[in-house]
């Protein structure tokens, strides 16, 4: 039997709380566990970017092969790191819609990145979070946290805590995900997803940036009207 102090979120909202919880998150992440998260947009699932660690995530979320997650960052410099190329239209998005709900699909990192992180073009989503007490984890991890919202398939994504547990419970109790309590969120539209892999930049989700705000910075991107 399950009691509810086995399926104590971890507080993540003030700074203290962040200070000290981060410790124990790393270690978590680093020994192939799969985190809940507060973002910008939902509560996501993720974790390291490692093989083991992309394998743990697909099991839990129940994910069919050939729908990718994508990678949250905390910097430019951390896109570099892994060796992500960034074309001259790409970077023109970032420097105007990032951090924020804007997810831009790059080429590299082959040596960095497992190919169950890749979608059919090839590329890598990428995406820089503006939530801050996220930024300072992964900061904080020196790597990027792999995403998805956390939700069973067919299923809305949760925008509190408890809307986790209450769908995970299990793997709660079990160890095998930690969730982060940063309060509720409001609902809102995911990010506007931009492969940037092909000679023109093209939206392929469309999201909480609108085409037109994007194509002020690009003029030639295609899709999304």
């Amino acid at each position: 039997m399950i009691s509810p102090t086995d399926l104590r979120p971890v507080p993540f909202w003030s700074p203290a709380e962040i200070d000290a919880a981060i410790p124990r998150v790393i270690a978590h992440i680093q020994n192939g566990g799969v985190l809940a998260y507060p973002t910008e947009t939902v509560y996501g699932f993720g974790g390291a970017i490692d093989t083991d660690a992309v394998g743990a995530l697909v099991g839990l979320k129940d994910r069919p092969l050939g729908k990718p997650f994508l990678l949250l960052v905390s910097s430019s410099a951390m896109i570099g790191r892994l060796g992500l190329q960034m074309t001259h239209a790409a970077s023109s998005l970032a420097a105007r819609f990032w951090p924020g709900p804007l997810t831009l699909v790059l080429r590299g990192a082959e040596k960095r990145v497992p190919a169950r992180l890749r979608g059919p073009e090839g590329g890598v989503a990428v995406r820089w979070t503006s939530h801050p007490a996220l930024q300072r984890l992964i900061a904080s991890l020196g790597d990027p946290l792999t995403s998805t919202s956390a939700n069973r398939p067919r299923q809305p994504a949760a925008l509190s805590a408890s809307e986790v547990i209450a769908q995970f419970s299990q793997p709660v109790a079990a160890g095998a995900l930690m969730v982060l309590d940063g309060g509720r969120l409001e609902p809102s539209p995911p990010s506007t997803v931009v492969d940037c892999t092909g000679p023109h930049l093209r939206v392929i989700r469309p999201g909480a940036l609108p085409a037109e705000a994007l194509r002020a910075v690009v003029p030639d991107l295609l899709g999304d009207q």
